[in-house]
């Protein structure tokens, strides 16, 4: 490492690049989880990363003196205790709870992967026990289907209660027409 004339610590330009495309990734994200990948194999990490793809979310492993770097240039210096030991971070541009759960999952069925260290949420820092939580959050797509639901039911009682005197004429009319 290379010293600048305030003998402060510089980093090479071409890791300042990879500084600020993880700054860059953090700064505009949804929420992230911090993983230990120690134990997993090449193949069952690329299966992990698979996995998290087709949520789309990214898996990166990061340096944890980089990563420090990038998490305060994007304000989350709050981040740099969950930073110890091999470290890899998935990160969710769209939904909040997908990258917890994913992770929570692919650890079910895989006991190697060492879970979550920390995790953020739309720039608040959680601990590994909130991300377990986020994690049984149902997806956006659930919640969205749920919400309407809900907004749904007193349209579908109103509609209801608007054809019953109707229907209970039609119905007093076939049963006046029947016994004619």
């Amino acid at each position: 490492m290379i010293a600048d004339k305030h003998g402060a610590a510089r980093i090479p330009e071409a890791k300042q690049e990879n500084v600020a495309a993880l700054a860059e990734k953090l700064g505009r994200m949804k929420s992230a989880v911090l993983t230990d990948y120690r134990g997993l194999t090449v193949a069952q990490l690329e299966t992990l990363r698979q996995a998290l793809r087709q949520e789309g979310i990214d898996y990166v492993v990061v340096k944890n003196t980089l990563a420090r770097r990038a998490s305060g240039e994007a304000g989350l210096s709050e981040l740099s205790p969950h930073l110890v030991g091999p470290t890899a971070i998935a990160i969710s541009y769209d939904d909040l709870s997908a990258p917890a759960r994913v992770l929570m999952e692919y650890a079910r069925t895989n006991r190697r992967l060492e879970m979550v260290r920390g995790g953020v949420a739309e720039g608040t820092v959680l601990s590994a026990a909130e991300v377990r939580q986020l994690a049984e959050l149902p997806s956006r797509d659930v919640l969205m289907s749920q919400l309407l639901a809900v907004l749904e039911a007193p349209m579908s009682q109103l509609v209801g209660l608007l054809e019953a005197p109707v229907r209970d004429l039609v119905q007093l009319l076939d049963a006046k027409q029947a016994a004619a």
